[in-house]
């Protein structure tokens, strides 16, 4: 069992920076490919980057460029550096830890942290 558990989020004006960090609970963080999903209202979550264990990153096309994620194995901590954030941006950011053992999946998430871009 992992717990996941998200900050940095808040109100931020367009063209503004944030920066989300995920701390996890197991030890077993090095072994998980973590992810950044978000939820808009009405909207399905749609993923926004991954990391594997590797350090090798995956973004939606929306926010390459922009936005940065990286991890700590040390901390057991995930970080999303948002940059020159747009208000389409505005979501519910959840952070993700994905591992297949053995064909059986796990997922664990976070409770999500709020994000708006607003002036």
């Amino acid at each position: 069992q992992m717990r996941l558990a998200e900050s940095g989020g808040g109100l931020v004006q367009p063209g503004g920076s944030l920066r989300l960090s995920c701390a996890a609970s197991a030890n077993i963080f090095s072994l998980y490919r973590m992810g950044w999903y978000r939820q808009a209202p009405g909207k399905e979550r749609e993923l926004v980057a991954t990391i594997a264990r590797g350090a090798i990153t995956n973004y939606a096309e929306s926010v390459k460029g922009r936005f940065t994620m990286s991890r700590d194995n040390a901390k057991n901590t995930v970080y999303l550096q948002m940059n020159g954030l747009k208000p389409e941006d505005t979501a519910v950011y959840y952070c993700n830890a994905h591992r297949t053992l053995l064909s059986q999946e796990y997922d664990y998430w976070g409770q999500g942290t709020q994000v708006t871009v607003s002036s």
